[in-house]
């Protein structure tokens, strides 16, 4: 999508830095384009709150050009079922998809250093997520509730995870390298390549 394109259901504000931070909506659509540009200045950041509540919005597509997804941007998109985070992503905020509940499946990009807390709470449709091998830190209940998770493997570039990040994922079967594994997780048991496997991980 280009300046060409029309972008007058999109809320945005010119940064100190010369980009575009994008921050709300007020149309109706469905199914959402961001543009790359406006007005001729580059798009680099999804802003706090830009999509909160948009509760009629099925499917959203991120340019390259954006770098960060701020915090609760998406928070409550519940009808969200498709997003795709391009490669040029660094950073995931705080609460960014919280209680988007129709989101089957989301794939990080490799790009992406850190998923905030919350990031993905209550997302209880999605079933699979990748965490890339670039991911150091992983938020406070970053994965809370997400209670369709039957498995997710935790990369050994993971130095951080935050408390109660996978409680209420009873179903869940937690794969990471030993030193990776933060204190406090319940009984894990071993396997024969001597990786942890977790059930049902809750913080102590």
């Amino acid at each position: 999508m280009n300046d060409n394109e029309s972008v007058s259901e999109i809320k945005w504000k010119l940064t100190r830095d010369g980009t575009v931070t994008i921050t709300g909506y007020n149309g109706t659509s469905s199914e959402i384009e961001i543009p790359d540009t406006i007005n001729g200045y580059c798009v680099t950041s999804i802003g706090d709150d830009a999509f909160y509540g948009c509760s009629s919005i099925t499917s959203i597509e991120i340019p390259s050009s954006v770098t960060s997804i701020g915090e609760d941007a998406f928070r409550g998109c519940s009808s969200l079922t498709s997003v795709e985070i391009p490669s040029s992503v660094t950073s995931i905020g705080n609460y960014a998809f919280y209680n988007c509940s129709s989101l089957t499946s989301i794939e990080i990009p490799s790009s992406v250093t850190s998923i905030g807390s919350y990031a993905f709470s209550y997302c209880d449709s999605l079933t699979s997520i990748e965490i890339p091998s670039g991911v150091t830190s992983i938020g406070n209940s970053a994965f809370e509730g997400c209670g369709r998770l039957t498995s997710i493997e935790i990369p050994s570039s993971v130095t951080s995870i935050g408390h109660w990040t996978f409680d209420y994922c009873g179903s869940l079967t937690i794969y990471c390298e030993p030193e990776s594994l933060p204190s406090g997780w319940k009984n894990p048991t071993w396997n024969s390549s001597k990786r942890p496997i977790v059930w049902g991980y809750k913080k102590g």
